[in-house]
């Protein structure tokens, strides 16, 4: 990506969390992240090889900040014919997924540790994806925080020319304010079309994450949005 996008991509994917991990997340970390796991700032210069990664050819789909990871596990475990990348800056919550991925069983799984917007920038491939995941960012609920919110134009620009033509970009957030300002920015990226008029119908397949299950309770309603790249 040219310099000056990179200046308007002032954006980054996570905030800063604790680190304390289980006795279990630390056994995941010693025995499973070899196997499936990276952390940025090792990754080479250049595009990653996701075939290499996966050891197959398969669509590959990037969720971004999956948290403590059950919803990840359970929506790769449902998908075995699509390589899953979960990319995520909390340790414990990778821990936490891979065990969750063992015990299903689950081998189309793949972490990334480091923030997804450097990951788009520079080492995915224009037009590698089959999608994009982004359920319940961080909402920013005070105005004057809006401007750190992750759905910003520029970052939907990077997303839709790494998804591959028919490549979707799936959102999901309980936030009515950030989900007026992830339609208008999803509906102004010229390289996407919303698969509705405005909100998708809650699919079936997406599993209730905590936060979900919190907004309920708190009377919020959950908005989806489905865009593909044509």
């Amino acid at each position: 990506m040219e310099t000056k996008e990179r200046r308007r991509l002032d954006v980054v994917s996570h905030v800063q969390r604790s680190t304390r991990m289980t006795a279990g997340q630390q056994r995941a970390w010693a025995e499973i992240w070899p196997q499936i796991g990276r952390r940025l700032e090792e990754i080479p210069a250049g595009p990653v090889d996701f075939s290499e990664w996966f050891g197959r050819t398969a669509p590959v789909v990037l969720e971004i900040g999956s948290g403590m990871g059950e919803p990840t596990a359970q929506l790769a475990a449902t998908a075995p014919e699509v390589d899953h990348l979960a990319a995520e800056v909390y340790q414990a919550g990778h821990g936490q997924l891979m065990l969750w991925a063992e015990r299903g069983g689950v081998s189309n799984l793949r972490l990334l540790l480091g923030d997804a917007v450097i990951f788009l920038m520079d080492h995915v491939p224009a037009g590698s994806l089959h999608g994009v995941r982004i359920y319940f960012p961080d909402p920013w609920p005070k105005k004057r925080h809006h401007k750190r919110r992750l759905i910003q134009p520029a970052f939907v620009a990077l997303i839709a020319s790494r998804l591959a033509p028919g490549g979707t970009l799936h959102l999901a957030t309980d936030w009515a304010h950030y989900a007026d300002q992830m339609l208008e920015v999803c509906t102004a990226e010229p390289l996407l079309t919303n698969q509705y008029d405005t909100w998708a119908p809650r699919p079936d397949w997406r599993p209730v994450t905590k936060f979900e299950s919190r907004a309920h309770r708190e009377g919020r309603p959950t908005r989806d949005l489905l865009f593909t790249r044509h």
